[in-house]
């Protein structure tokens, strides 16, 4: 039997590949003459760049760049060599390894002062090293900044009243009085830039991005609202030197205002990310070839049915008529919901009775994985047995 195995992160105990590794082993017990074929899944945030570093052609390179509160970090990325010299050399991104929550201490955390600036630092090495073509996930920022720290980075110049480059961070946008476009590097009318996101959120508003995610970035009511203000006029300034920068775009407001930033300044396209990866790796040619398909998430729910990794990954299957056994850490309300989807049936790894923390411990979570998907394996072969 063919079985792709493609897990998405089960964020807080196992990354997408640790899953994957993890099923594998229980089909293995149950089927050692299974032939696996396994990818991981992410649709643009955490597990991007892994997921492609997992090709022939793909390099680690890592980084030192300007982190959110302006300290050094190292920063990841996927450097994807040419399969043929017609081909641009490609860098896979994730935003989050430069200007990520992740990376700000939870009591240091505010928008205000984080800044997009070593994101601008990343693409440019990337470029320094041949690179034309950019894959950028967008997900786990914890900026909100507009861009406008990327494309400081990239040459384009924003002053205050005296002329004066601002200081970074969405703050630094009340300060601005002129910006200017003639420094930009010359490389990037050279570059594409494909934008993995799967947020439709506009920049500005009652759904932009100040309101829906700084909250939980650490912005209180009255920053929010000044920093809307302030993307706002940003924006209009934007437009002057780019006619066709659209604040109200679909996605303009992800990861605070970089989606706006690369879709008016860098021509970025928007995309799908779990589609995209699908794609890039070549896995929907692997599930064409299969004959069942397993995926999982942490959190199995209504979320997961309105467009999450598993489920684009279980509708593409469903073109091929390919059953999708699904894995989650916890089922949650609306699980059923993704039956309508392309998955056959899910499953909770965790066992019954087992607190979700002590379920969340890494080398338990691995365990309960490998067991379920034993189980599970172990059964279809009976029935097909019988």
């Amino acid at each position: 039997m063919k079985i792709v195995v493609a897990m998405d992160s089960f964020k807080g105990s196992m990354t997408s590949l640790e899953a994957g590794k993890a099923a594998k082993r229980g089909i293995l017990r149950a089927d050692p003459k299974a032939r696996i074929m396994l990818y991981p899944l992410a649709d643009g945030g955490e597990g991007t760049v892994e997921a492609f570093l997992t090709g022939e052609t793909a390099e680690a390179i890592q980084t030192e760049v300007t982190g959110p509160l302006e300290e050094k970090v190292l920063c990841q990325y996927a450097l994807l060599r040419k399969k043929d010299a017609k081909e641009p050399m490609t860098a896979v991104i994730e935003i989050a390894g430069a200007a990520g929550l992740t990376l700000i201490p939870e009591n240091q955390r505010n928008p205000m002062d984080t800044t997009t600036f070593g994101v601008g630092e990343v693409i440019y090495e990337a470029m320094q090293k041949g690179c034309r073509r950019f894959i950028i996930g967008l997900g786990g920022s914890g900026t909100n900044d507009g861009g406008a720290g990327m494309l400081q980075a990239l040459g384009m110049s924003m002053v205050d009243q005296q002329g004066n480059e601002i200081p970074y961070g969405a703050r630094g946008l009340s300060m601005l009085e002129k910006m200017a476009t003639q420094h930009l590097l010359p490389q990037l009318s050279d570059c594409s830039f494909l934008i993995a996101c799967d947020v439709e959120n506009p920049l500005c508003g009652k759904n932009g991005c100040s309101r829906i995610f700084a909250p939980q970035k650490g912005a209180s009511e009255e920053e929010i609202v000044k920093m809307d203000l302030w993307l706002s006029r940003y924006a209009a300034m934007i437009k002057t030197k780019f006619p066709g920068a659209d604040a109200c775009a679909k996605g303009a407001g992800a990861a605070g205002g970089l989606g706006f930033a690369f879709q008016a300044c860098l021509k970025g396209k928007m995309v799908s990310g779990a589609e995209l990866l699908m794609r890039e790796t070549g896995l929907l040619e692997k599930i064409g070839q299969a004959d069942l398909v397993l995926t999982g998430e942490g959190c199995l729910d209504g979320q997961t049915a309105m467009g999450k990794a598993p489920v684009r990954l279980a509708s593409e299957a469903k073109k091929y008529q390919k059953p999708v056994i699904a894995f989650a850490g916890k089922l949650g309300e609306g699980a059923g919901k993704c039956m309508e989807h392309g998955i056959t049936s899910y499953h909770c790894i965790t066992p019954e009775g087992m607190s979700p923390a002590a379920g969340m411990k890494k080398e338990t979570a691995l365990k309960n994985m490998e067991e379920a998907v034993y189980r599970v394996i172990a059964s279809m072969q009976k029935e097909r047995e019988g």
